[in-house]
């Protein structure tokens, strides 16, 4: 009887194995790339002969020793549907609702995995999905040190109001334009990844690492010498040991919560803000937050709705002393807590909030309109200073983020799709970069470096690369200061150097108290334009806002001229048609606010403070939010600096 059971198992696996098997893209509802030649490709018993039938051609082929077979399929014109057909011995694998159209990988960080549901006017944006020739396919978040050949997942998806909410929104956006303007099918291929760095999307070659293990070896070291830099930060921050456990807490009894707590040595930050921007860069723990706020008696004798904006991860809240809400690891949804009758009382009353953040950005983010107390229709303010204070920092344990680190979203994410062919790439990433300025600075190096070396993978030539400029975020400087996020805008504005790309500036749409843009609808069109001027050759295209093109001295003024200029220059956001934004210094370097006029289709700029000018900038800052240089096709200028030659 052992003997049978392991021959019916040995005839199972054989079985199994004989099936014909297909990879992850080829698959119900995929969209293949026009005009190019296609090599499909899969599994099947070992010698088998299969006959392969797409689009009225029939192809006979017979897998290898090891069951791998492959099959060439010459250009085709856009259209659809239509139905492949892979029959062999004993069985026969039919994928249907295919389109021929253009497919886009849609790569990055968070602002591009951000989910269509999650933007503005999305329900109604949902509602109305229903072009069937938008088709999505998530590759799996999957990473590894070593390049694999397969995905771990995934399936094509066809745009309706049942799956569109979860589709890239940039991404859909992006293909919404394309459809109006080139009419072809459009497939979204989103390989994206929050918070994930640049080099986890390059291979090691690329980086110049030979083998895995030598990679490992030197990212473990790295590590290592971070962390420790991280604790004597956060030491030297708190002012004593590194709270391991939270102070706020007795086992599951909250001690922190009560209205009456002496929190004399609790210090203020400004909310909605992530705590990284109130200087505490890197932690990850619990920080506990208060607000008092006054109610007169008949204030106090209803109810109300509560506003938190977004908390990044979780949080309980209380409001004097009694819990009101809970809500575990939803970083991007918008708090909003009824208050019960009784909750509130005549005088002082306190809010407080614990906020548990399990990795990157911590704390409130949004509008600061999100933060309210809102009772019979009147809202209270509760934006602005609350105080705070850490209860428990959670420490790296030598463990690396996969999407830190060089190589694994590669090998995982990028390497098995390489042999699918593709019309272009659009990517929206370098948040996790621009930490400071020389970090910045190194990316122009290495974005060029993974572009060049995924157009020579994927081998379909010099293909369209697209990418959106970081947004504005964070609180606006007062003076002119060096700049990380302004940095790494400038090195992404460098690789532009690079044939066929174009860049979407967004530096007009950011939010200064949240990392995710909710205006995706504009990035996907700046995006589209960027698309049908490099991608689908419309030369006369105004596809950009001013850029950049040179200076000359005029006394004590810059004259600086503009590509890209259009119909003329023009300003936005002021009535009076004042320039803003810029900012001139002299042979010192040292940058003052300048004054600024359009004079036809160039721009003065000059400071009282400098006779001399040499150099300028432009919306250079995490924030630039004043910045109001635009062309008459309603685009705008995007950030630069200049020397005079």
């Amino acid at each position: 009887m052992k003997y049978l059971s392991l021959l019916l198992l040995l005839l199972a696996l054989e079985t199994s194995s004989a099936q014909i098997r297909l990879p992850r893209l080829v698959s119900d509802h995929m969209v293949l790339q026009r005009d190019q030649d296609i090599n499909l490709w899969g599994w099947s018993a070992p010698r088998e002969k299969l006959t392969v039938s797409l689009g009225g051609q029939e192809y006979k082929i017979r897998a290898d020793k090891s069951g791998k077979w492959s099959v060439d399929l010459p250009p085709m014109a856009p259209g659809g549907p239509l139905t492949l057909r892979i029959a062999g011995k004993k069985e026969t694998k039919v994928v249907s609702d295919i389109l021929v159209g253009d497919v886009w990988v849609c790569s990055g960080q968070s602002n591009m995995e951000w989910v269509l549901s999650n933007t503005n006017d999305a329900t109604a944006e949902i509602v109305s999905a229903n072009d069937r020739k938008i088709r999505h396919f998530k590759v799996p978040r999957t990473a590894t040190f070593e390049p694999q050949d397969t995905l771990a997942g995934g399936s094509w998806e066809v745009a309706d109001p049942e799956t569109a909410g979860n589709f890239t929104a940039v991404g859909y956006y992006f293909a919404k334009e394309l459809r109006k303007s080139e009419g072809v099918p459009i497939g979204l291929l989103n390989t994206s990844w929050g918070g994930s760095r640049i080099e986890p999307w390059m291979d090691a070659k690329t980086l110049g690492y030979m083998d895995a293990d030598a990679l490992v070896k030197k990212l473990e070291a790295d590590q290592a010498k971070q962390e420790q830099a991280l604790q004597d930060f956060l030491k030297n921050k708190i002012k004593g040991e590194i709270p391991k456990t939270d102070q706020g807490m007795n086992g599951d009894t909250p001690l922190w919560h009560k209205a009456d707590l002496n929190d004399g040595d609790w210090e203020s930050m400004k909310l909605p803000g992530l705590w990284e921007q109130a200087g505490w860069n890197r932690l990850d723990g619990i920080v506990w937050f208060r607000k008092t706020f006054e109610l007169s008696a008949a204030q106090a004798k209803t109810g109300g709705t509560l506003g938190l904006a977004m908390i990044d991860d979780s949080d309980i809240t209380w409001v004097n002393g009694k819990k009101i809400a809970e809500t575990r690891n939803a970083y991007n949804l918008e708090r909003k807590y009824e208050l019960p009758a009784g909750a509130l009382q005549a005088g002082k009353n306190t809010i407080v909030v614990r906020v548990e953040d399990t990795g990157g950005g911590g704390g409130f983010h949004g509008n600061p309109e999100m933060m309210f107390l809102e009772q019979n229709g009147q809202k209270m303010d509760l934006a602005g200073d609350w105080k705070y204070k850490v209860g428990k920092v959670v420490l790296a344990t030598g463990g690396l983020n996969d999407n830190q680190v060089a190589t694994k979203l590669y090998n995982f994410m990028i390497h098995p799709i390489l042999w699918y062919p593709i019309k272009g790439a659009i990517w929206y990433q370098g948040e996790s970069n621009a930490g400071n300025v020389e970090q910045a600075e190194a990316y122009e190096e290495l974005f060029k470096n993974m572009i060049t070396s995924w157009r020579d993978q994927w081998g379909v030539g010099e293909f369209p690369f697209l990418w959106v400029q970081l947004a504005n975020f964070m609180q606006p400087a007062p003076e002119p200061v060096e700049s990380g996020w302004a940095s790494l805008r400038a090195s992404q504005s460098a690789t532009l150097s690079l044939p066929n790309t174009a860049e979407a500036v967004i530096i007009d749409i950011g939010e200064a108290n949240d990392i995710h843009p909710r205006n995706k609808k504009d990035v996907g069109y700046r995006l589209a334009l960027g698309a049908r001027k490099v991608a689908y050759g419309e030369d006369d295209l105004i596809f950009s806002g001013p850029v950049y093109k040179s200076m000359r001295q005029e006394g004590n003024k810059l004259r600086l001229q503009f590509d890209q200029v259009g119909k003329g220059l023009t300003t936005k956001q002021d009535k009076y048609g004042y320039l803003k934004g810029f900012a001139v210094a002299g042979a010192d370097g040292k940058y003052v606010w300048a004054k600024a006029m359009i004079d036809g289709d160039e721009i003065l700029v000059w400071s009282d403070a400098v006779a001399a000018p040499k150099m300028v900038r432009y919306a250079w800052a995490d924030n630039p939010d004043d910045a109001n240089l635009y062309n008459q096709a309603g685009l705008p200028a995007g950030p630069f600096q200049a020397k005079l030659k």
